[in-house]
């Protein structure tokens, strides 16, 4: 590491005094490695890629990533298929890549730890999309890419709830909106490795990349991690919420049990899209990495060898 664009998103997380110190001392522990460091604010989701552009070009060997899972999937859309590396200090409020990597959660922690890290190479999950303007669109992702009910959930909850009111009000707003979701039935259509493709009617896909989501909820996708070179997605085919709430409770309880209407698969594709014979107002949605990014038909795929990743070494 030798040259490094800090990518700040003020809107990530608790706000504070507190916060900007960190924020400082961590800058400064990067820079006491003999680094040469850039700070930029992102205010937004497209400035945040937009930098990530101008630090490739700028010839930065490390851009960090300052925020949560929603800072860091806005940065990876312009630092993908690149060998400019992300590493990350977290100031977000779920920070699940950071559990899953076990980076430390304090900020001056976390850049220490970057500044002895290594680069690890991994492959990244590539969702194709309509937008909300209609046009097609994709974005890559590290965490998970979900269509269906908690994309919706996405489209009625805001950041500024979570922000506002802190994780409990959000997951209760969250559980609210569930409780009283129409689960809308869309078409799969999946293959593995061999090219063999199966169809499935469904009312959720979770496609997950990471192995440990951390706090309260632990391994949600047995067998996915970030080397993973397919797709683990779990697929319900069902409408009852007894079948969810039993798969979500066994993934908190560390449970593993067949839950009828919900699978497990591993896939090299998956495509989407909405009955034939639906209504034509039926909206189902799609999130990458807790962001709403539009509607159905969609697709998801892995990219492999996509992103450099900046991981503690062992024993730090």
């Amino acid at each position: 590491m030798r040259k490094a664009t800090i990518l700040f998103n003020p809107n990530s997380g608790r706000k504070g005094n507190r916060r900007d110190r960190e924020l400082d001392i961590a800058i400064g522990i990067i820079q006491s490695a003999g680094v040469h460091t850039d700070l930029t604010i992102c205010r937004s989701s497209q400035e945040a890629t937009i930098h990530a552009r101008y630090a490739v070009a700028a010839g930065s060997d490390t851009v960090f990533a300052c925020g949560g899972d929603g800072t860091i999937h806005d940065i990876i859309q312009g630092l993908a298929g690149t060998p400019v590396a992300l590493a990350i200090l977290p100031f977000g409020t779920a920070n699940a890549l950071a559990h899953d990597l076990a980076l430390p959660f304090r900020p001056s922690e976390a850049a220490r730890a970057a500044v002895n890290g290594s680069v690890r190479r991994i492959p990244l999950g590539r969702v194709e999309y309509e937008d909300f303007q209609g046009k097609q669109a994709a974005r890559y992702f590290t965490v998970a890419a979900g269509i269906g009910v908690d994309a919706h959930l996405f489209y009625k909850l805001t950041a500024e709830l979570k922000n506002r009111s802190g994780m409990a009000a959000y997951y209760l707003k969250a559980w609210q909106l569930w409780a009283t979701y129409h689960m809308r039935h869309f078409e799969a259509e999946y293959s593995n490795g061999s090219g063999h493709k199966q169809t499935a009617l469904l009312t959720e896909l979770l496609a997950v990349r990471i192995r440990f989501f951390g706090n309260v909820l632990r391994e949600l996708v047995p067998g996915a991690h970030l080397d993973c070179p397919e797709l683990r997605a779990v697929m319900c085919h069902t409408s009852s919420r007894t079948a969810y709430l039993q798969y979500v409770a066994g993934a908190l309880l560390g449970w593993r049990r067949k839950i009828a209407g919900i699978d497990l698969v591993s896939c090299s594709e998956i495509t989407c899209h909405l009955p034939a014979q639906g209504d034509a107002a039926e909206r189902v949605y799609v999130e990458a990495d807790g962001e709403l990014l539009g509607r159905l038909p969609a697709r998801m795929s892995i990219e492999p060898d996509a992103l450099s990743l900046v991981v503690p070494s062992a024993g730090t």
